[in-house]
């Protein structure tokens, strides 16, 4: 028979898990589009981190995006690549048959920015990102692809060739575009 006293930790005991599993059920918020964030009853050690808020990056006045601090090192490497080509001008098919080129398309600079994490080891054009990668939104990156048109939002600015008042070119942009007909994709875990 247990004494009174392992009886009441025991039930002292079962009510700390009961709390702490409480913690963990939904809430009505949305969840990640990557992770369920604790739908159907808890959150997995993996989806901890991806259930975290994701700190939003800095555009400077310079046209150059600071990533987070919390970024992790490969999103950071997409951040410093789509910044080194962030002035470069608007041109079809730029980016697909080099990596350094003179002037990128939508989805050659979509390209250079994920190979610049170790994301993509070749360029692909806009219709073939549509299949790329894990399907749904990312935490950090979201490729946005249709048969004419890629962008992505990296750290929660959009890397995009469309959309600049002072040319067209690959840029950063604080303003999201509706993603109405485009197919959403990002990097497994990112």
């Amino acid at each position: 028979m247990l004494s009174n006293t392992k009886k009441l930790k025991a039930g002292l005991a079962t009510a700390t898990a009961l709390a702490a599993l409480a913690l963990c059920l939904p809430t009505g918020a949305s969840a990640s589009a990557s992770a369920s964030c604790g739908a159907g009853g808890g959150v997995t050690p993996e989806e901890v981190d991806v259930c975290a808020p994701t700190p939003k990056a800095r555009l400077l006045k310079n046209g150059m995006l600071i990533p987070p601090k919390a970024a992790p090192p490969r999103v950071k490497a997409v951040i410093e690549a789509a910044n080194r080509i962030r002035t470069k001008p608007y041109i079809w098919g730029g980016g697909h048959a080099r990596w350094w080129d003179r002037g990128y398309d939508c989805s050659g600079s979509v390209s250079y920015a994920l190979h610049g994490g170790s994301f993509l080891s070749s360029p692909l054009p806009s219709g073939p990102m549509e299949h790329w990668g894990a399907p749904g939104e990312g935490r950090w990156i979201t490729v946005w692809a249709n048969a004419g048109h890629a962008y992505a939002e990296i750290a929660g600015f959009r890397w995009d060739t469309a959309g600049d008042s002072n040319g067209t070119g690959p840029r950063w942009h604080e303003e999201l575009l509706s993603n109405q007909g485009y197919v959403a994709r990002h990097p497994l875990g990112y």
